[in-house]
């Protein structure tokens, strides 16, 4: 595949100087078009040679309005990055809309050298490439225009410019180690990137392969293919607000029922179940200390919590959050209650800011509501596109499949009541004056469309529970059944957990 960029394609300094003005001129009114069109672009630099990648980030740095821009270099992981769920830590440094990022070096490098060293099977590389496709795929879907470049330099031409930089990084242990590593696995390293290639080479998020010894045949081409992927990606966004704009006027808040069943998962919800005051207060205290034994020997196995709390308003979501607080050590645990999202993350996608507070290992995150917002207000409500809600539910799963990859445990609750007891709790809260904070116009907007939202709730608990992050749905009529039914699947769930690290440990 890559003989096809040793072709020794060059071009003069004389060339090179007519054409720059004109190129940098067409750069920064492409950049001005990513801006006013509200696209993220991504920039991936890719190859063997690390001095010509850098090379390309210093041209990009000068050429570019860096008010807009942002790079990112990426090395070895570090402590807190490796505590973390693998694209975590990318995750964080993605553009916002209208910005661009140029990643020198990305979620490729790492797997390319792994595979190149014999350190990683060929079929763990190809699930790796799988998971970067999905990655790809749910950025461009979201608007994000995303440019893959391998700067291709062959191996005779390499080894002499390998050679010569090696010299000069005997200080730069870990620069030349890499360097070491590439040239000593020449051939083994371009084997896989041409694998990579051929498996994450998709319409959305394509490969440029780009001849590389001639730097400035490599930078006009480079910066050529930046602007017309730039120009053609903001002509089609034009063209498909203005289709959109007229389909919107149509569908906008529409909420279909949904075609699984004509009973629907909360109608099998017993919500008579309740527990006696003495039971509950026994109860409670014994499992209070539980979780606290439980959470610190998670934190000592490096075993994260992730809570996940949905239900109606009023439901008693805060009053089961309270009651784990109590219970777990502040120290280790956090609560993050989501709102509307502001514009920083309005400006990412969805994700972006529910990737951002993903926790250490072995400390926990409660999430009061969550990335069920865009399959439940954002779709009731027409803040999200039907194409938009109806792919968040792969993209959901893929993301909390990467949560539990690590063994960390996921538990995701939906606390369920009546239209009755609803009113009464809502009726309560606007008596109790140290309660009236609890209730809001919104509130009483949200009740009058219970049957969308039930219907939401659907389909949500039907496309989204899955074996590695299932669903557990809440009788919560009874606050207190609701807590200790909480608590109890937290404890039992933290213990399975635990239970599987210590025969993975003893396995060893």
């Amino acid at each position: 595949m890559f003989e096809a960029a040793e072709l020794g394609r060059k071009l003069s300094k004389k060339e090179y100087k007519a054409l720059e003005p004109e190129l940098r001129e067409r750069l920064l009114v492409a950049q001005t078009s990513l801006r006013e069109a509200d696209i993220p672009l991504l920039i991936l630099l890719e190859g063997a040679d690390s001095a010509c990648k850098g090379e390309v980030v210093n041209l990009l740095n000068q050429w570019f309005d860096v008010r807009g821009l942002l790079v990112n270099g990426f090395g070895p992981k570090t402590d807190e990055e490796a505590r973390r769920p693998r694209f975590w830590r990318y995750w964080r440094n993605f553009p916002c809309r209208g910005q661009i990022g140029v990643f020198y070096g990305s979620w490729y490098t790492g797997e390319l050298i792994k595979r190149a060293n014999r350190k990683q099977e060929k079929d763990e590389f190809d699930s790796h490439m799988q998971r970067i496709e999905q990655l790809e795929t749910l950025l461009a879907r979201d608007g994000a225009l995303i440019l893959k470049f391998w700067l291709h330099t062959g191996e005779d031409e390499l080894t002499a410019r390998l050679k010569k930089v090696l010299a000069e990084k005997e200080d730069d242990w870990v620069g030349a180690q890499a360097d070491r590593q590439v040239l000593d696995n020449y051939r083994r390293f371009i084997k896989a990137a041409e694998r990579a290639v051929r498996l994450t080479d998709q319409t959305m998020s394509p490969w440029h392969l780009i001849e590389a010894a001639n730097h400035r045949y490599r930078d006009v081409t480079l910066v050529r293919t930046i602007i017309d992927a730039v120009n053609r990606r903001t002509q089609e966004i034009a063209g498909a607000d203005r289709q959109r704009r007229k389909t919107d006027k149509n569908s906008a808040g529409e909420v279909p029922m949904p075609s699984e069943a004509a009973i629907k998962v909360l109608d099998q919800v017993d919500l008579t179940l309740d527990i006696d005051k003495k039971s509950y207060e026994a109860r409670l205290e014994k499992l209070k200390h539980q979780l606290n034994r439980l959470s610190w020997k998670a934190y000592h196995r490096d075993i994260s919590m992730i809570l996940v709390f949905e239900g109606w308003d009023a439901a008693g979501k805060g009053g089961a959050i309270r009651r784990i607080m109590q219970s777990v050590d502040a120290r280790i645990a956090r609560v993050i209650s989501i709102s509307a999202p502001t514009d920083e993350e309005k400006s990412h996608h969805y994700l972006w800011r529910f990737w951002r507070h993903i926790p250490l290992a072995g400390r926990h995150t409660i999430y009061d509501r969550s990335w069920y917002g865009r399959v439940l207000v954002e779709r009731v409500e027409g803040f999200a596109r039907e194409e938009e809600w109806r792919r968040a539910y792969s993209e959901i799963n893929d993301f909390e499949e990467q949560i539990g990859s690590r063994g960390n445990v996921l538990l995701k609750f939906w606390l369920h009541v009546d239209k009755d007891e609803q009113l009464a709790r809502f009726e309560a809260r606007e008596n109790t004056p140290y309660k009236n904070y609890k209730i809001t116009e919104e509130d009483w907007r949200n009740r009058e469309r219970w049957e969308d939202y039930e219907n939401a709730v659907h389909e949500m608990v039907v496309k989204t529970s899955t074996d590695f992050a299932p669903w557990t749905i809440v009788p919560a009529n009874s606050k207190h059944y609701a807590r200790i039914m909480v608590l109890e699947t937290i404890c039992e769930q933290l213990k399975k957990a635990l239970d599987k690290a210590d025969t993975k440990r003893g396995g060893k």
